[in-house]
């Protein structure tokens, strides 16, 4: 990733998503992952895709079973 993609990236996460709490790290090392924080909260990793010229960006979040609010009872049938 070059390290002009890193707040442009941020820039438009924290528009779409509303919220300014959205970084995005610059890694310690060339090469190393970069990771994407809500406040303190890891939240995932951001990865750069140079394709023929066409530049994406693919952001990959984890959600784990253990973060997540006990499931809904099923309704009874009737």
């Amino acid at each position: 990733m070059k390290p002009t993609d890193i707040p442009r990236v941020q820039a438009y996460l924290r528009k779409l998503f509303a919220n300014k709490e959205i970084h995005i790290d610059t890694p310690k090392k060339a090469g190393a992952t970069v990771e994407v924080r809500v406040g303190d909260e890891f939240i995932g990793t951001l990865h750069r895709d140079d394709d023929e010229g066409e530049v994406s960006f693919a952001f990959q979040m984890v959600i784990l079973e253990e973060d997540l609010p006990p499931a809904a009872s099923p309704a009874p049938k009737r």
